[in-house]
């Protein structure tokens, strides 16, 4: 299946000059989405990846990591946006393009030596997945790697992650 088909591009959003991915084309066919999370399933395995969560970075990473947890036989845990879990949390802050943003996790998601997938629909420039790689290696978790739908090449955001293996389904 060609998945490329299934991804609008949106140009000028959200601003202009730039080109916006869109999975919500590809979420909203029944088997595109099974055979992309299938195939993301299987990606990892042949990585010989076996987490025992999947963390999933707000929002989009949501919709991708609950259902390639499942798959996995793995545990879910979100990471969001400030203000938005209701127990106690630990955060990461870090820079944008102009300004800071902020990640948090339940302090009681996981525990220190779980092996931890990252995934999110889209890599850009890798800000947010550092992040999140840091913010859980902070509770002392192995990060076994990361997972995107999209990964956008001409940006390099792999170059500011960790050396973990990537899982890609789609280049542009």
């Amino acid at each position: 299946m060609d998945l490329k088909s299934l991804i609008r591009d949106i140009p000028d959003f959200p601003k202009p000059g730039i080109l916006f991915r869109d999975i919500t084309t590809l979420l909203r066919d029944p088997d595109g989405l099974r055979y992309a999370i299938d195939l993301f399933a299987q990606k990892v395995k042949d990585t010989g990846l076996s987490p025992e969560y999947v963390v999933g970075i707000e929002s989009r990473g949501f919709i991708v990591g609950a259902p390639l947890a499942y798959q996995l036989g793995a545990g879910f845990v979100p990471v969001r946006k400030p203000g938005k879990l209701p127990a106690a949390v630990h955060s990461i802050e870090y820079a944008l393009e102009y300004g800071t943003d902020c990640l948090e996790i339940h302090q009681d998601a996981l525990h220190p030596l779980s092996r931890v997938l990252i995934v999110d629909d889209l890599i850009a420039t890798g800000g947010t997945a550092a992040a999140t790689a840091k913010l859980v290696q902070k509770i002392g978790c192995k990060l076994e790697g990361f997972g995107f739908i999209i990964e956008l090449q001409d940006l390099h955001g792999r170059k500011h992650l960790p050396d973990v293996p990537i899982v890609t389904l789609v280049e542009y």
